[in-house]
């Protein structure tokens, strides 16, 4: 790693599914007036360039070869909107944020030569001012040396409950029971694969967040790093 990116800032927010790290992560981003890595959606953008193009998940070679050769482009829409995550040319936003696109991304997650594909692409968004980096394991591998680390959780009932909130909100058809089945999987999931498996970095300060409001979480994220 060059001397210069050593230099840049970076806070890393790890969690669980449903935490709320990525509304976390991007308004602490915009309150710092730094970049944004939102690591979960090139996953699920790999995953949704891998069902496009029928390929079985549990294909690792050939998954790999997916993530080598997806393009992956975030874009800034000129309405105010939320950032556009483009696909091999296609916008993916709302495509990327479905279960079965989450389920792809842990499945492909636990397979090590695609991890080691995507991660220099995740390395290259450490630029100045700063970078906040979301995701499972952005204190732990990708950015092991950033200067703040959170770990973002929450209770596995209450995390569904949002869950539930935002599908329901897109007039998605989901259920309560069926969302907290999924988590409490991808949780263990998540826990027991044998590469970057998810778990707080030694030195990442703790948040949990059940009962907590967006804002309190922002205001304990934004003291800690000002400090």
């Amino acid at each position: 790693m060059a001397h210069s990116e050593r230099l840049v800032p970076v806070l890393t927010i790890d969690g669980p599914s449903g935490s709320g790290k990525g509304t976390i992560s991007a308004r602490v981003a915009d309150a710092l007036g730094w970049h944004l890595l939102d690591s979960g959606a090139i996953y699920r953008a790999v995953g949704f360039a891998a069902g496009m193009a029928g390929l079985d998940l549990s294909d690792g070679e050939a998954v790999t070869r997916c993530a080598e050769t997806t393009k992956i482009l975030f874009r800034d829409p000129k309405d105010g909107g939320g950032t556009r995550v483009i696909v091999n040319g296609l916008d993916a936003t709302a495509d990327i944020r479905a279960e079965t696109c989450g389920a792809a991304a842990s499945a492909i997650a636990a397979i090590p030569s695609l991890r080691a594909a995507l991660f220099e692409k995740q390395r290259s968004f450490r630029k100045n001012p700063g970078l906040v980096a979301d995701g499972r394991d952005m204190g732990t591998v990708i950015f092991p040396d950033a200067q703040h680390k959170i770990f973002l959780t929450a209770s596995a009932e209450e995390r569904a409950k949002r869950r539930y909130k935002q599908l329901k909100e897109k007039g998605l058809s989901v259920t309560l029971a069926t969302l907290f089945r999924e988590i409490e999987a991808r949780d263990l999931r998540d826990a027991e694969r044998a590469v970057a498996p998810l778990k707080p970095a030694a030195d990442a300060v703790l948040i949990d967040s059940t009962g907590m409001s967006i804002d309190v979480v922002v205001a304990k994220v934004l003291e800690l790093v000002r400090s």
